[in-house]
C-alpha cells in the first residue's frame, strides 16, 4: 500500500468534508490553462535544482530524482479562472524530502519556482513546508501528462493553483519576495482561495483592516 504522507493536508475545512472556497465551482474535468507554448523536455537533459541561499545547492536527474522517496497523495485543487477539483489522485516528492538535502541561510524566507519554458512563481517559504507542497510525477496512476505540467510540476493545493508550477525545473531561495510571471502581471503575491487573493489588490488591507494595524 503506497505510503500517505499523513501531514498533508487541505489548509482548510478542518471536519474532513470536502468544500468550495468562495466563489468557485466543482468540475470533474481537469482543464488545461498555460501562459504559453507547452515545454516538451526530453528526460535525458530534464534535472531539478535547489539554489539560492542555500548553503549546499542540490542537483538531481530524472533518474536520480525517481530514487527518491515517493508518497501518494490527495488533495482538492482550486483554480482561479474558479474551478475546484476534489479528492485529485497525484504521486510524487515531498517537499520536506527535497528540503532534507539542503542546508537553508537564515535569511531564507522566500521562494521563486523557476519552469522550463520560462515560467515562475513566487511562494513564502513557509508554504512549502510541513506537508503543504509536493512534485508531482504521476496523475491518476499515470506519468503526468505534458499539457498538465509533466514530466514534473509543483504542487501547492492550499494555494491556487497558478502557484503549482508546471514543468518545474527548480526552486530559487530568496529574502524577500519577489514576483513572478502572474504576480507581475497584477496577480496576488499570495494566492490563497480561501481568502480569494486572486489580484494584487486582494492583497491590500480594506480600511478596516487598516484601522486595527495603526
Amino acid at each position: 500500500m503506497p505510503f500517505v504522507n499523513k501531514g498533508f493536508h487541505a489548509k482548510r475545512p478542518t471536519d474532513g468534508a470536502h468544500k468550495l472556497p468562495p466563489g468557485q465551482y466543482e468540475t470533474q474535468d481537469f482543464p488545461v490553462l498555460t501562459a504559453g507554448p507547452t515545454p516538451r523536455i526530453p528526460l535525458v537533459n530534464w534535472e531539478f535544482r535547489l539554489e539560492g541561499l542555500v548553503e549546499n545547492p542540490a542537483k538531481w536527474s530524472w533518474n536520480e530524482f525517481n530514487a527518491l522517496p515517493m508518497q501518494s497523495f490527495n488533495p482538492d485543487i482550486h483554480c482561479v479562472t474558479k474551478w475546484s477539483k476534489f479528492d485529485t489522485k497525484w504521486r510524487g516528492v515531498s517537499l520536506d524530502t527535497l528540503l532534507e538535502h539542503v542546508q537553508l541561510k537564515p535569511e531564507a524566507k522566500f521562494v521563486m519556482a523557476f519552469s522550463y519554458g520560462g515560467y515562475t512563481t513566487n511562494l513564502p517559504l513557509a508554504d512549502l513546508r510541513d506537508g503543504k507542497a509536493f512534485i508531482g510525477l504521476e496523475y491518476e496512476g499515470k506519468p503526468l501528462a505534458a499539457e498538465h505540467g509533466g514530466p514534473a510540476r509543483l504542487v501547492v493545493p492550499h494555494l491556487y493553483f497558478w502557484k503549482s508550477a508546471k514543468w518545474v525545473q527548480g526552486l530559487r531561495f530568496m529574502a524577500d519576495d519577489e514576483p513572478g510571471f502572474w504576480e507581475d502581471n497584477g496577480y496576488s503575491m499570495h494566492g490563497d482561495p480561501w481568502k480569494e487573493e486572486r489580484y494584487r489588490a486582494d492583497d491590500e488591507p480594506t480600511p478596516d483592516n487598516a484601522r486595527f494595524r495603526l
